[in-house]
């Protein structure tokens, strides 16, 4: 199903800053909304390719042709495939340097940009599924040292300003923001205040309440497409 991937109206949104023909794979309730907020918060104007899951089809032939992971997100920017969620993000961001989300390559802040949005996926999300998995994994061979450290390395990083960067937000934020929401809602990392605070100030954002808002009413069509026996049961 294709939709437009712009939920504020185009006035409010100023002008297309970017003339690549961007196209999201994206399904509700996975790591493809983390790419859909930030691109909400980049201004950008993209075709929203909404996928359900629930009823298989990330794994369709078509699917698995764009991503063998059978995983979203995906994005196809013309010819170019993108995946894997911080590869997109970066591609993007930087698609729309007015936005001002992303520091420039002559940005003293590139280096630690990088390093925060790579510590995501490098560190911080295998420690996080390992511990809710139970899956001790020995020191000397996790890629992340151990998952106490990553959680203190983290926290020393949000104590020192507002944002990952400092007092300006940048796409690093979006997806930490998204990262604490989801890991403190299901206990995976300890509620500390330097956690909880900084989650609640980041998903405040319109562009958190917009996607959010969209997603569960995509979630629930997508429910009911997928099992239908269920909700008439349910009525």
């Amino acid at each position: 199903m294709a939709r437009i991937g712009q939920l504020a109206a185009p006035d409010q949104r100023g002008p297309a800053m970017t003339d690549h023909k961007l196209v999201f794979h994206y399904a509700p309730r996975s790591r493809a909304s983390t790419l859909r907020i930030l691109l909400d918060e980049l201004g950008a104007n993209y075709e929203l390719k909404v996928h359900n899951a629930k009823a298989g089809d990330l794994q369709s032939p078509e699917y698995l042709k764009i991503n063998p992971l059978g995983k979203v997100p995906a994005l196809q920017d013309g010819e170019t495939l993108i995946t894997e969620s911080i590869a997109i993000a970066l591609h993007v961001a930087d698609l729309y340097p007015e936005a001002g989300l992303t520091p420039g390559l002559t940005d003293p802040r590139r280096g630690a940009y990088l390093r925060w949005m790579l510590f995501y996926a490098a560190s911080f999300e295998p420690a996080v599924v390992n511990k809710a998995f139970d899956t001790d994994i020995p020191r000397q061979i996790a890629p992340y040292c151990t998952y106490d450290a990553v959680m203190k390395t983290l926290a020393a990083q949000l104590e020192k300003a507002p944002h990952i960067l400092g007092d300006q937000i940048s796409a690093a934020d979006i997806f930490w923001g998204s990262a604490l929401r989801w890991t403190l809602m299901f206990d995976l990392v300890p509620d500390w205040p330097v956690f909880t605070e900084y989650a609640e100030r980041i998903t405040a954002r319109p562009s958190f309440q917009r996607v959010l808002e969209n997603e569960a009413v995509l979630d629930a069509e997508q429910e009911a497409a997928a099992n239908p026996a269920r909700i008439d049961a349910a009525s």
